[in-house]
């Protein structure tokens, strides 16, 4: 049925036959090659000639997903480069949606298969820290889940190298509601960042709720610090295990140091809590 679907433009040796989806400085199209194969182009939108942080922004995210995508859960890298001065990155193409919307849909796919989502993420997460990288913007949203649920984590554009020891970031990369406390207030960070925004993540597609919710990064840092409010897991959905949430509420610890300290002493855990 794809097959038939008539090119809405051509782009370098590709065919661009559906935009798939629209980001904040890039696009994403299915597309095809000379012998018909599918694939998903990433294209970066037009910008400024003087727009160096995105551009680098771009180029680092592939460059990170090439050296970590030989992994069954990271979404597959095929190539970079720029045509016609479009900087641009071909990767697989997954039939399927991102977590954060099968979750607002509801969909079967999703809640019938949580556990193993849950634990194929982390394993994903955890293949990122062993490659020496942090993801630096976990969450739903950047997790896709194909027709028969198996898992690719995407989008390494914020991504880092996972320091020795903590340290401070010149930009302050991440989206607030799944950045961490020190993150949020700028303090050095290691990659158990990856592990708050996992926290987070399995908080909310367990519940439908956000641990900290708020209107901008101060109120979600004031919900951090000041706890007095916060609900348990189990009181918006009782039927989580009760290992499960001790896992979630370690992952989303105040200080680093009450937290995992690694994706592999979680993934440990996280596998005993739902008896896999």
């Amino acid at each position: 049925m794809e097959n038939q679907i008539e090119p809405l433009e051509k782009f370098g040796p590709y065919e661009l036959h559906e935009l798939i989806n629209t980001g904040g400085m890039s696009e994403v199209w299915l597309a095809t090659d000379s012998s018909q194969k599918h694939f998903a182009l990433r294209r970066m939108l037009p910008v400024s000639p003087f727009a160096f942080t995105q551009k680098r922004r771009f180029d680092r995210g592939c460059e990170i997903l090439k050296l970590v995508s030989d992994h069954p859960l990271i979404i597959s890298y095929i190539e970079h480069g720029k045509i016609r001065g479009r900087r641009y990155m071909l990767m697989e193409y997954l039939e399927g949606q991102n977590l954060k919307l099968l979750a607002a849909e509801g969909d079967p796919v999703l809640t019938e298969n949580i556990a193993a989502i849950l634990i194929d993420a982390a394993e994903a997460l955890q293949h990122v820290h062993d490659c020496h990288y942090m993801h630096l913007d976990f969450k739903p949203e950047n997790v896709m889940l194909s027709r028969n649920a198996s898992v690719r984590l995407l989008d390494f554009d914020l991504s880092k190298r996972r320091p020795e020891k903590p340290e401070k970031s010149k930009d302050n990369p991440g989206t607030p509601a799944y950045m961490s406390p020190e993150q949020l207030q700028r303090q050095p960070f290691d990659h158990r960042v990856d592990i708050f925004a996992f926290g987070v993540s399995a908080f909310e597609l367990l519940t439908g709720q956000k641990p900290f919710p708020g209107d901008s990064p101060d109120h979600i840092l004031r919900r951090h610090l000041d706890r007095s409010d916060f609900v348990d897991p189990r009181a918006y959905n009782p039927d989580i295990p009760l290992a499960m949430e001790k896992v979630i509420l370690k992952c989303i610890e105040t200080q680093m140091d009450d937290r995992y300290p690694h994706m592999s002493v979680l993934m440990r855990d996280l596998e005993s809590a739902l008896c896999v």
